[in-house]
């Protein structure tokens, strides 16, 4: 659960949303292949300032995507509605799973599947695995690699993917019961919960926005 380096500093939020059918920046395939991606890839997670400074880029951009549409139609709702697009149908269910446990585990912001998207997910082989990407202008994606999940639990690995869009970094040396130790605890943990603590973590993140971390 890698994460790519940002391509362009936070400036510049594109002022349109993206159209549903711009899903070709993400390396992407329709339909599983042979799986390309090593065993040492996939279990390394060693993390590193570069895949923090992804997350936090992912998190910053979807959040000024989310409130600058918020602000626009003038709603004064406490959530924030955080739009998203699939074009991954092989993780579909799984990516509706994950939205269901993030919804019901926090308040301050709401995960929602439609055209005017923050973010996207897409799907294919990369031998990073699975990782949560951004340009730095709202035009965010999480990658689910197909290999990884044959090996690690699938729904785990979405639910921890889209906890980077929501602003959670990665603990690798955390327990099981811990959503953002992703494979740390290796291929036998199948929680996608997150714990007491990331969950407030995500409440404090979207309730503050910017002022406050």
């Amino acid at each position: 659960m890698s994460h790519r380096r940002i391509l362009s500093s936070l400036a510049g939020l594109a002022a349109a949303a993206l159209a549903v059918p711009a899903f070709a920046a993400a390396p992407a395939q329709s339909a599983p292949a042979p799986a390309t991606s090593s065993p040492s890839s996939i279990a390394a997670y060693t993390g590193s300032p570069q895949d923090a400074a992804a997350t936090k880029a992912f998190y910053e951009a979807v959040m000024k995507s989310a409130k600058a549409k918020q602000a626009k139609a003038g709603n004064k709702a406490a959530a924030v509605t955080v739009t998203y697009a699939v074009d991954a149908p092989t993780f579909a269910s799984l990516i509706s799973s994950s939205t269901s446990i993030w919804n019901s585990s926090v308040s301050n912001v709401t995960l929602v599947e439609g055209s005017n998207y923050d973010f996207y997910y897409t799907e294919g082989n990369d031998p990073r695995g699975s990782y949560a990407s951004t340009d730095g202008h709202g035009s965010g994606y999480i990658f689910l690699d197909y290999a990884q999940a044959q090996q690690y639990d699938p729904l785990r690995i979405t639910a921890h993917e889209t906890g980077h869009v929501l602003g959670l970094p990665d603990h690798y040396s955390g327990p099981c019961s811990e959503l953002m130790s992703g494979g740390g605890p290796g291929p036998s943990c199948t929680n996608p919960n997150p714990d007491a603590n990331e969950r407030s973590r995500v409440n404090s993140l979207w309730a503050n926005g910017f002022a406050k971390r």
